[in-house]
């Protein structure tokens, strides 16, 4: 099994870049983490950075009883990195204090063939399969619970006035919550991961997501087609946006073409 990953992060309208990501690869582990920080003057890209550094630091080396890393290993990652965004709230200045951040965390495992994945507010995963979603992570956010309840629709979601209030952020003592796939995830060929921040999702619904994916020939070219959406519709000072895309093909097939992922 292949992997063929890209990345991107963008501004946006804003003085600053306050999103991070990264991954981490050996011959049979895969990790990507794509983190979204809050609170100014420094703080919110402080704390995303604490995300993506301390994740990788603290999932490189595991043991061979922790193999394949599952969601309630991910889980564990990402309290570690509330933990070390605490610390640092703790001893910093007025600056990181009130420093957050979002994040949403994705692990393969090449020779078992399976995935994992944990998320703390409202940076997503998607996974699609055969040109539709067949994974989502579901946002720990207050308009979250509204459509969950059946009060809004998920389209009004995206442009609610509400749709920036978080139930729960990294860098939070009390009622946090990191949510974590319940075991793994069993990958098949021409699967195709999208991380991505809410800069990004506000302005990209997951239908254009799926047509874009069926037309790009690299994941390259979907997350560039994806960000040229967010340019052409964003509003005003819009928000910095991130992505990760990675595509599982087969070992003696490495070519990502359109026909590979129309299924």
């Amino acid at each position: 099994m292949q992997l063929i990953t890209a990345s991107l992060t963008d501004q946006g309208d804003r003085q600053r870049n306050e999103d991070a990501l990264a991954d981490w690869s050996s011959e049979r582990l895969y990790y990507c983490v794509v983190a979204d920080g809050a609170g100014g003057h420094g703080g919110g890209d402080t704390a995303a950075s604490i995300v993506v550094n301390t994740v990788l630091a603290d999932l490189r080396y595991l043991t061979t009883a922790e193999l394949p890393p599952t969601g309630k290993r991910l889980v564990s990652a990402l309290t570690h990195a509330n933990e070390n965004i605490l610390e640092e709230q703790a001893r910093g200045n007025d600056d990181v204090k009130d420093m957050r951040s979002t994040a949403v965390l994705l692990a393969i495992d090449r020779e078992r063939r399976t995935a994992a994945w944990a998320h703390c507010g409202d940076t997503r995963l998607y996974c699609f399969r055969g040109g539709r979603i067949s994974a989502q992570t579901r946002d720990h956010s207050v308009v979250q619970e509204m459509v969950d309840a059946q009060l809004l629709g998920a389209d009004e979601a995206r442009h609610h006035p509400s749709r920036n209030v978080l139930i729960s952020a990294l860098g939070t003592r009390d009622l946090l919550d990191v949510t974590g796939l319940d075991g793994t995830f069993a990958l098949l060929d021409r699967d195709a991961f999208l991380l991505c921040t809410d800069g990004l999702w506000e302005y990209v619904d997951e239908t254009f997501m799926s047509k874009t994916l069926a037309q790009a020939a690299t994941p390259n070219a979907w997350l560039d087609a994806l960000a040229a959406r967010v340019r052409a519709t964003a509003s005003a000072n819009h928000d910095n946006f991130s992505a990760v895309a990675v595509w599982i093909v087969d070992a003696e097939d490495t070519q990502a073409t359109v026909l590979r992922l129309r299924g």
